[in-house]
């Protein structure tokens, strides 16, 4: 009997079979590459928000401190959204007729509240709570980066689960000192300080940070 196929065909089958995979493989690493992208995790990203407030001013030119915005940061698992008078205390006497903060204004006439645009959104199924992290020696700049450095505050970290977990298998490089906690300054890692703090503040060991539960409730 004759042959059916020309010879040729093999050599299709297999650059076919072998394009296929290169196919699939790239597939891979542009979902992989998107996942990881600004476009998706919104780092870096500077959301539009009502009063385009400086954190650099604030915080690095008139030396506040987060806990002056964000006053619930050690106590509770959400660190707090400035009231409406944390804003109008001040601006109802500096730059008070400034066009820029007419939304401030209109929520102290209304008493409506500020629509501010959340920058660090994590999904509702993760747990997190600020006081804890805080309370264990986690620093605010480990996190929010620096933002006495930030004209517009943006998202600086990924905020995947692996960032998440990088930090739980080894927390050490992300603790701080006490006095140090709302310094958001970077610091060189320091394993020796790193593994002091951890025993000074108690953390708790890998297997257990790791779990699914920590954060998955």
């Amino acid at each position: 009997m004759g042959q059916i196929f020309h010879a040729s065909t093999n050599t299709i089958a297999k650059v076919t079979i072998y394009a296929a995979v290169l196919f699939l493989a790239l597939c891979g690493w542009v979902c992989s590459a998107v996942n990881r992208s600004s476009y998706n995790t919104g780092e870096t990203v500077v959301r539009a928000q009502p009063v385009q407030f400086s954190h650099e001013h604030h915080v690095n030119g008139l030396g506040l401190d987060c806990r002056f915005c964000h006053s619930t940061v050690e106590t509770a698992a959400f660190a707090g959204m400035p009231p409406t008078e944390t804003c109008y205390g001040c601006h109802k006497l500096i730059w008070a007729d400034s066009p820029e903060l007419l939304p401030v204004r209109e929520s102290a006439r209304t008493g409506a509240p500020i629509a501010w645009s959340r920058v660090y959104d994590l999904p509702d199924f993760v747990y997190f709570n600020h006081s804890i992290h805080l309370a264990k020696g986690v620093g605010c700049g480990s996190c929010h980066g620096d933002v006495a450095r930030m004209q517009l505050l943006h998202q600086s970290v990924s905020l995947h689960m692996e960032w998440c977990l990088s930090c739980h298998r080894d927390p050490g490089p992300s603790l701080r000192p006490g006095d140090a906690l709302f310094d958001t300054a970077p610091r060189a890692p320091d394993p020796v300080a790193g593994a002091s703090l951890a025993a000074h503040y108690q953390v708790r060991d890998a297997f257990t940070l790791t779990n699914c539960s920590t954060c998955h409730r």
